[in-house]
């Protein structure tokens, strides 16, 4: 497949890259802020793609890598959690404290979204400084590069404004030993992403094709541009949903080929690479995206016997699942329950029966039932498993799905949400109805949503569910406005990491409880803080409050 090869040429270039980076570098005292790289490598025009290519590879270290982005984003909010299994799963401690929201300083989510973040940040100020001096010699498309570089580098930034709002802003490359920032307030940053988009837009390419796969032409860059839009109200105390709206339509109307797969499915298979709902995709391929936690949520959320059903080539570690709380507010005939979940009876891939072979239900049949007793207990039949990215048979430890970051229906969904909270709840119906119609085919009526729906409050039943500790309350979710509008973010876009931001723009990240987690009433969690050894190694940053 002509897509395919592209992808694995694309990889191969980040790959070889990076180490040519690695090899080749003269670390300065503060790093990530900054890496001067050798006066032996004298780059030509040739290596431009690749160079470029350089700057895209931080993102899935960012997200997807061991205590990562996606973690963070998915296992702090109701619909995901790791639970303690018998077989292990505790790792000091770490899973409970996201899931309680008392993670420290010191946790290993924070410094890694901090360290890999700023890395890619450096990795596009280095590309950018070599080409503004000439030492990559570009005769052709010099401005369109640079802008993209500034675009990807907008979005590492948005990273940052979202995880730990108040960050230095480092722009440079060639900066003197033992330079240390200066930080910048969450609206300064939000500032600096804002502009730097809108002033590159134009300078990006229009096309959608093979060329710019899994990189920031014009229309992923509108889509960040709408998703800080989105956040503004939480990022600066100003909402921007017109703007939003505006950023969403230039990618609607633009022509490009962007449309909504016919199956949700198709979005999230192995050789997803041809979807026209993709915008902006990370490419992975389990052959050249070779580190051991590239992409291994297959890993992280199937049992050891699963092996079996799909025949991998390593044997998963069977701990992360659905809080059953989240599963109860699906309607079972929505396509994206049946699909989306693992569940019931497992068999091998001929098709014989599974059973138990370790803890409390040894012996037993492994059927996968949406019940769990608490954080602090997990057998394997406990809680449904992920399976949004086909799991291939015969994988290996990384799947090998591109990864979408940005699609088409979160387009439409962020035009949906701002034209509701606009005042056009009728308007956004419309959109979100035509979201949901791929999903239930047998009974379209079911698909269809009102404006007055989307007014009311969520049907998730919050509350503490902890059997394990025999605490229980009911909060329930009639009093987050527009919770229908977040339930239906939380059906579409499960286990794509979105899911902490999106509640923290509800309201509902530090107002409610579930399973195990009691609501803090802390409004100082909707931001991390900033890893106490960056605090140790530089006196010009603050700590967010609260911590």
């Amino acid at each position: 497949m002509i897509m395919k090869n592209l992808k694995n040429k694309y990889l191969v270039i980040s790959i070889f890259v990076s180490i040519l980076t690695i090899a080749s570098c003269t670390k300065l005292k503060d790093d990530p802020y900054t890496t001067i790289i050798s006066t032996k490598f004298n780059p030509t025009s040739d290596d431009l793609s690749a160079l470029v290519g350089a700057g895209y590879s931080q993102w899935r270290f960012i997200l997807l890598d061991w205590n990562g982005l996606w973690r963070a984003q998915e296992i702090t909010g109701d619909q995901l959690v790791i639970p303690k299994r018998p077989w292990g799963w505790f790792d000091d401690g770490v899973y409970q404290r996201l899931h309680k929201h008392t993670w420290t300083t010191d946790d290993e989510i924070v410094r890694n979204t901090w360290s890999r973040t700023y890395a890619g940040i450096t990795n596009c100020n280095r590309i950018i400084y070599q080409i503004e001096s000439n030492l990559i010699p570009v005769t052709e498309g010099k401005e369109a590069t640079l802008a993209e570089l500034k675009v990807l580098r907008a979005s590492y930034y948005a990273v940052l404004c979202d995880f730990f709002g108040n960050v230095p802003i480092v722009t440079q490359f060639d900066l003197p030993q033992g330079f240390l920032p200066e930080q910048n307030s969450r609206l300064e940053v939000y500032n600096f992403i804002v502009k730097e988009i809108i002033d590159n837009i134009p300078l990006l390419s229009s096309e959608n094709n093979l060329a710019t796969y899994g990189k920031f032409n014009k229309w992923a860059a509108y889509t960040l541009l709408a998703k800080m839009y989105l956040n503004a109200g939480v990022y600066t105390g100003t909402p921007k949903w017109t703007e939003c709206i505006d950023a969403c339509n230039a990618v609607i109307n633009s022509g490009a080929g962007y449309i909504l797969e016919t199956n949700q499915k198709s979005v999230f298979i192995t050789e997803n690479q041809n979807s026209k709902e993709i915008i902006f995709a990370l490419p992975m391929d389990e052959d050249y995206t070779d580190n051991w936690n590239a992409f291994d949520l297959h890993m992280q959320t199937l049992q050891q016997e699963n092996q079996a059903t799909y025949n991998l080539l390593n044997t998963p570690w069977g701990g992360m699942c659905a809080i059953p709380q989240f599963i109860n507010t699906f309607d079972q005939t929505d396509a994206r329950y049946q699909n989306n979940w693992i569940k019931g009876q497992q068999y091998t891939s001929t098709g014989t029966k599974l059973y138990v072979a370790q803890g409390d239900f040894t012996g037993k049949p492994l059927i996968f039932v949406n019940e769990l007793p608490g954080l602090e207990k997990g057998e394997s039949v406990h809680g449904l498993r992920l399976n949004k990215f086909e799991i291939a048979m015969g994988a290996t430890n990384r799947l090998s799905n591109d990864y979408p970051i940005y699609r088409y229906a979160g387009v439409l969904m962020m035009k949906a949400e701002c034209l509701l909270r606009d005042g056009q709840p009728d308007a956004a119906a419309t959109i979100v109805t035509q979201v949901r119609q791929r999903d239930f085919n047998s009974n379209p009526a079911k698909a269809v949503v009102t404006g007055t729906q989307l007014q009311q409050g969520s049907s998730y039943l919050y509350g503490l569910q902890d059997q394990v500790n025999n605490q229980f309350t009911t909060e329930g979710g009639a009093d987050i406005q527009y919770g229908r509008f977040l339930d239906e973010l939380g059906w579409e876009f499960d286990q794509e990491g979105h899911r902490r931001t999106d509640m923290i723009r509800f309201g509902a990240f530090t107002k409610k409880s579930w399973l195990s987690h009691t609501a803090t009433n802390n409004v100082n969690k909707i931001l991390f803080p900033i890893p106490r050894t960056e605090i140790e190694k530089n006196n010009n940053l603050v700590q967010n409050p609260g911590y």
